[in-house]
């Protein structure tokens, strides 16, 4: 068969690019698609080892455009010809792509195979005369192509000669592994099972396994003996945090049900993994209630993000994060809680505490520049503990900026100390701002002034606040009525003290007593 022409396909969009690979058989017309890149910049990098003949590329992309891409090729590679991808609003910006030398192009709303294979024979005559020959009728589809179909779940003809001699066994499953000992792992499981093929899948494209390697396993024995199998790699086949690097699907006899399976049994196993204990085997046979597991949303309620955020206000970062780390078990004890949500909870969280400190003037510029470094840090975590230890790490920095900033307060204002002091002593007293002015020889409007530029909090909002404090620990330690707590702090109205403790506490004084009770019961 004569050499095929070269095709690189690029294209934001994952989904339009497996529709450019999949709308006909490019081989059997004498193409074959070398490559795929996403935006101008990945292609230019790519063109260089893949020496595409044709470059198919989409006109508006991100980090470099089709009309640079094109300008560029034509600059360095003037024998590649371009086709542009389009959609009609972007018309009047693919007709200066013109200019740059684009061969042809073809709007997306009519990308059909008919259209897109003349426009590719058109093309073709536009390459120098050395390169030009015509298609063999000789072409027989691959193995990788059939499974690389399969995988995107696009239908398939298979001859069924064909697929015998691939794949002779009777029973189907997909293994996986995401570290770099993947092929040495096939080689041990084929040593140790001799009536088995194992096929390595097209998976470089799947959306946030960038490191996965998956293969098709073809074997005539069942589950629990491949499984077993599987075991006594152990621990050859366990990462240095413990983690088994396999993953093992539930069993298929067709290989037209590929797709589904990888889509819906195995790449699951992967997510489960996040929040499982390790080691663990990933098989569906292993996990528990796994027919019957759906994708649950990661979510604080209201109340449990108020209460966070409440503690974290009045500088409690002991109880705010046991109120995190409680949601976080919560979730751990469901195996199939969204990994990418709960991610993006835990960044969220992260931000918003950070950017509550710096209204107090309680967040240091560390800890603002930190927070990019913290959202790497979540992206890449591949396990729900390498959340806490974040998470600790964070609380420790909290700490220190915290410190640092109450420190500079205080240090500089010996008189600020001497306030606060006051206040922790006489808080069951009827303070008043008035009388504190009186106490130290201040006027009460320059008191007011003084103690907000000094502190993080007014005057009027830090008796509350360590009225509130005393409030909770006298809920919690003993059984004094509701109304004579409130009294103990130096609440004479009953209900204005409910009110004040609600709006710091997010819940009422008796839901704090009942919450708190119901909590330790549980422990």
């Amino acid at each position: 068969m004569s050499e095929l022409y070269r095709v690189l396909v690029v294209d934001d969009e994952l989904l339009v690019r497996q529709g450019v690979k999949h709308i006909l058989n490019w081989e059997q017309h004498g193409f074959c698609i070398v490559g795929e890149a996403s935006n101008g910049k990945e292609a230019l990098e790519m063109i260089e080892e893949l020496a595409p003949h044709i470059v198919l590329t989409d006109v508006v992309m991100p980090v470099m455009d089709g009309e640079e891409l094109t300008r560029l090729i034509k600059h360095s590679w003037p024998d590649i010809e371009v086709i542009v991808l389009s959609s009609f609003s972007e018309f009047d910006y693919v007709r200066s792509t013109f200019q740059s030398g684009v061969s042809d192009y073809i709007l997306k709303p009519h990308l059909e195979t008919k259209m897109l294979l003349s426009v590719l024979e058109k093309t073709v005559e536009r390459l120098p005369v050395g390169l030009q020959r015509k298609p063999q009728a000789d072409y027989t589809i691959t193995l990788n192509q059939v499974l690389e179909k399969l995988i995107d779940r696009y239908e398939v003809e298979i001859d069924q000669t064909m697929l015998a001699e691939w794949f002779p066994y009777q029973k189907y499953y997909i293994m996986g592994t995401a570290v770099d000992e993947g092929e040495q792992l096939q080689e041990s499981l084929q040593a140790l099972i001799s009536e088995m093929v194992i096929y390595p899948l097209p998976v470089n494209s799947i959306p946030r396994y960038p490191e996965l390697r998956a293969y098709v396993v073809n074997i005539g024995q069942d589950t629990e003996a491949l499984l077993s199998k599987l075991k006594l790699l152990y621990p050859s086949s366990v990462t240095d945090n413990g983690d088994f690097v396999w993953a093992l699907s539930g069993p298929f006899h067709s290989l037209d049900q590929l797709g589904e399976n990888f889509h819906s049994s195995f790449l699951p196993l992967l997510q489960y993994r996040f929040f499982l204990p390790v080691p663990v085997v990933l098989a569906p046979s292993e996990l528990p209630n796994f027919e019957k597991v759906t994708k649950t949303s990661a979510a604080l309620n209201d109340t449990t993000l108020h209460a966070l955020m409440e503690h974290i206000r009045r500088l409690q970062l002991e109880e705010g994060f046991g109120v995190l780390y409680q949601f976080i078990a919560q979730q751990s004890e469901s195996y199939n809680t969204d990994v990418f949500e709960f991610k993006s909870l835990i960044g969220n969280l992260i931000f918003n505490v950070i950017q509550l400190l710096g209204t107090m003037n309680m967040s240091s510029d560390s800890l603002n520049e930190a927070k990019y470094s913290y959202f790497k840090a979540i992206e890449e975590a591949g396990h729900v503990t390498d959340i806490i230890t974040l998470l600790e790490q964070f609380r420790t920095q909290l700490d220190r900026s915290i410190h640092e900033a109450t420190s500079s307060f205080h240090d500089g204002n010996p008189n600020m100390k001497l306030l606060l002091d006051y206040i922790d002593k006489n808080y069951t007293e009827p303070i008043t701002l008035t009388e504190m002015a009186k106490q130290f020889h201040f006027n009460p409007s320059y008191l007011s002034s003084f103690f907000a530029a000094h502190h993080h909090e007014g005057f009027k909002e830090h008796l509350n606040r360590v009225r509130i404090d005393k409030a909770a620990d006298l809920l919690r330690s003993s059984d004094h009525p509701i109304s004579e707590v409130g009294s103990m702090v130096g609440y004479a109205d009953h209900s204005y003290f409910c009110k004040v403790f609600k709006k710091n506490t997010g819940i009422s004084p008796s839901q704090y007593r009942r919450q708190y009770y119901t909590r330790v019961e549980k422990e």
